[in-house]
């Protein structure tokens, strides 16, 4: 018997046009966002409440939001990523979890919690501010212009390589590298 295409892309990572059209779609975004906070099977239901105050910047959100949500994940985007593999939709019970190929689209999107700081960020943050200690200990500012550059520049690549590091460590589970 030969495998279908469901079949097919549970077997391997997903190819990158698959991936790139999922995230091109805001709906399929947001049920993957929501999926990967909560980490749990979610409602449909649920989840169109969420998606629909999302979108309409309304708590509750109005009720044809609301069902235009609903209707849309359950005819065309959750289907879609079952099929994919990247959830599991129970269209019956209508209750909807991450499967085994969620991490394959979760290395192309970086999912931060609200009020958190993304790593790029982070990244750009401590990189400016390293760029400002080297301006200011040029420029001659007191304190600074003590210091060594050299322990400036070299500390500030430290904190990066250090970040990156860490980064590494907490982000292997969805790092295509380390799949088996």
């Amino acid at each position: 018997m030969n495998p279908g295409p469901a079949q097919t892309h549970r077997e391997s990572s997903l190819a990158e046009t698959d991936i790139h059209d999922v995230l091109r779609n805001d709906r399929r975004r947001l049920v993957l966002e929501r999926l990967a906070e909560t980490e749990e099977r979610q409602a449909v239901s649920d989840l169109s409440e969420h998606i629909a105050a999302v979108e309409s910047g309304e708590q509750p959100p109005p009720r044809n939001v609301r069902q235009s949500v609903y209707v849309s994940l359950h005819q065309t985007h959750l289907p879609k990523l079952d099929d994919l593999g990247i959830v599991t939709y129970d269209a019956n019970a209508k209750t909807v979890e991450r499967a085994e190929h969620a991490d394959d689209v979760a290395v192309y999107m970086e999912v931060v919690p609200k009020n958190a700081l993304s790593w790029a960020s982070y990244y750009f943050t401590v990189s400016l501010l390293g760029l400002l200690l080297l301006v200011a200990h040029g420029v001659g500012v007191p304190g600074l212009s003590t210091v060594d550059a050299t322990l400036l520049g070299g500390t500030v690549f430290a904190v990066l390589c250090l970040s990156a590091v860490y980064h590494h460590l907490t982000q292997r589970d969805a790092a295509l590298w380390f799949r088996d």
